[in-house]
């Protein structure tokens, strides 16, 4: 049964799941779960943070909002597998040896990791996927962020990792995105990936998006930059007139992959 506004609850486990509920009906801000259950806005905090780590929300600057399906690492990594192979390859063409390489988390930047093998790069990655690939080859100096493992896409997240990559610069980063809007911003569906993706752009001197023609009908939750941020489109197919245009007018470059 949904409590009424006011009423206070004296079982705080009773309380979460109210708390729960009543933020997958919209409300997301701790002044407003306080006043609708009659308790403190410190009391709300440790729910919310109690319930983030048992995984039931993400929080956010004054609240929280629930944490959508999100499908495992390795089934998205079979999806459209030959268009992500095509842009990983046309992607590390790019590279040249000894520079520094960001490569965001995503299954098509993983492509690009797996044709970098052997090369004489620094690789900084805040995707544990991307560290087991390239691993194996001593001439590519690896260098992860640390923060907090998110196991279902393997990789690193939080203030630690934002931390530490506003310590470092790159010659290149190998974007990933969930969406692509016809003004040609970027997206994301996952919040707490978001400022990780803001910190490596603002370290890297070019930043390259990858993404095949999929990205260009999917949505995102959070916008994580304007087109002007991005130097180069890596992708399958040209993509939609309203994008391309929108490209064209920030300066990126875009590449079809073969």
């Amino acid at each position: 049964m949904t409590s009424a506004p006011g009423t206070r609850h004296t079982i705080p486990a009773q309380r979460r799941q109210e708390i729960l509920r009543a933020i997958r009906g919209g409300a997301t801000h701790v002044s407003q779960l306080a006043q609708s259950f009659g308790v403190s806005e410190m009391t709300v905090r440790r729910d919310l943070d109690e319930l983030a780590r048992d995984g039931h929300i993400e929080r956010v600057r004054g609240g929280a909002v629930t944490v959508s399906a999100e499908p495992p690492f390795g089934q998205t990594l079979i999806e459209r597998y030959d268009e992500k192979n095509a842009i990983g390859a046309a992607a590390a063409a790019l590279v040249e040896d000894g520079q520094t390489v960001m490569i965001d988390i995503g299954t098509t930047t993983l492509q690009a990791a797996r044709h970098l093998h052997g090369r004489t790069l620094t690789v900084v990655t805040s995707s544990l996927a991307v560290y087991e690939e390239l691993m194996p080859y001593e001439t590519i100096e690896l260098i992860l962020p640390g923060g907090t493992v998110r196991r279902n896409y393997q990789s690193l997240v939080g203030i630690l990792a934002e931390g530490a990559l506003r310590q470092l610069k790159a010659d290149v980063l190998f974007l990933g995105t969930s969406a692509i809007d016809a003004r040609f911003d970027v997206w994301d569906s996952t919040m707490v990936e978001v400022p990780i993706k803001r910190a490596m752009i603002e370290a890297a001197a070019e930043v390259v998006l990858l993404a095949d023609s999929a990205k260009f009908s999917m949505a995102g939750l959070v916008r994580v930059c304007e087109a002007s941020a991005i130097q180069r489109l890596v992708t399958d197919t040209p993509p939609p007139a309203a994008a391309a245009a929108a490209a064209e007018r920030a300066g990126v470059t875009i590449t079809i992959a073969a």
